[in-house]
């Protein structure tokens, strides 16, 4: 590698709006993020599969699929 032409890669903080921070590597000093692992609804188990308007029944019809329930 070439010297003098890469940023400084060093430790960062990163601060998510539920309040939650944990340490990566960046080349920031802090980072802020809206959603991260504690609060994202995947990763949570807290997140749903919607249905709206019987988009899945819809799919199914128009091609002629079974649903595997």
């Amino acid at each position: 590698m070439r010297e003098g032409i890469h940023p400084n890669y060093s430790e960062a903080v990163v601060k998510c709006a539920c309040g939650n921070t944990f340490t990566t590597g960046s080349v920031k000093k802090e980072l802020r993020v809206d959603v991260c692992s504690k609060c994202h609804p995947f990763y949570t188990g807290k997140h749903k599969v919607l249905d709206t308007g019987g988009r899945i029944e819809k799919f199914m019809k128009k091609y002629n699929l079974k649903s595997e329930e």
